[in-house]
């Protein structure tokens, strides 16, 4: 009996890594796996029992299911939380300034993990605080796939008459900033969320290219203005290293580079 399971199992992994191209019909998928179509189509059922693949009733061909997806989701949730704090520590002890971890929170920014150097001195801590997303580094590069049209609809342009002076007044100008973003590879704020404070960021992809949080290291402008264009290089190399761990393939950079053109048509 176990024995039998156990070769059920590998049959149902099997199928699933053959599907990872896309959709497949039966008959095909029993010659990549080198199984009788009568064994495969039972293992189908099965998986799509539990959501693990889908079938397309005008194709009937298979895909990978829902279920599948929303595992690999949290699987990644939790290996971004794991990871993150080491490599924000680095990036303190590069620039002796503080390095934090954020995510979309509704047009906002919300850190939810956060290190600082030993000798800093904090009011307020950055976790569990949400700031604009229209004014800020992390806010830039959580948006940087956002076109016209998303940042009209997602952020009308009355949102943005309330910011500081330096920040974008409209989401043409927000457009504009997300596509030096994109261009740089990291975003720049240069005392637009705040006078006095400038910062970068970078965002994280998961596994399949979306982004879902981004690294960034903020600091006053009198000791950190002449160090941006480092921290901003060192600070991508960290999110991509995360997206890595998030089974993001480095090839979208390229695709991000020739996107990038299209968003000011």
């Amino acid at each position: 009996m176990a024995a039998e399971t156990a070769t059920s199992l590998k049959r149902g992994l099997a199928i699933l890594l053959a599907l990872e191209g896309g959709e497949l019909g039966v008959t095909r998928i029993a010659e990549l796996v080198a199984r009788e179509k009568s064994q495969v189509s039972r293992s189908l059922k099965v998986l799509a029992e539990q959501g693990l693949v889908e079938r397309d009733p005008a194709t009937l061909a298979y895909r990978l299911g829902w279920r599948l997806f929303a595992l690999a989701a949290a699987a990644g949730n939790q290996r971004l939380v794991a990871a993150a704090p080491a490599r924000l520590r680095e990036l303190v002890r590069s620039f002796g300034e503080g390095a934090h971890l954020s995510v979309l929170q509704g047009s906002g920014v919300l850190t939810v993990a956060s290190e600082s150097p030993p000798h800093a001195v904090q009011a307020v801590g950055w976790v569990g605080r949400i700031v604009p997303a229209g004014c800020t580094s992390a806010g830039y590069a959580l948006l940087s796939d956002h076109d016209r049209r998303d940042l009209a609809s997602f952020m009308p342009d009355a949102a943005f008459r309330r910011k500081h002076p330096q920040a974008p007044q409209s989401a043409d100008e927000l457009c504009e900033r997300l596509l030096a973003a994109r261009a740089r590879g990291y975003a720049l704020a240069n005392e637009e969320f705040e006078p006095g404070l400038v910062a970068v960021a970078a965002p994280v992809r998961d596994f399949q290219g979306r982004i879902v949080a981004a690294v960034n290291v903020s600091a006053p402008s009198f000791r950190f203005a002449l160090r941006l264009d480092e921290a901003g290089a060192q600070v991508r190399t960290v999110a991509d290293d995360l997206s890595r761990a998030l089974g993001w393939e480095s090839k979208r950079r390229a695709q991000d580079a020739s996107q990038s053109a299209s968003m000011l048509a």
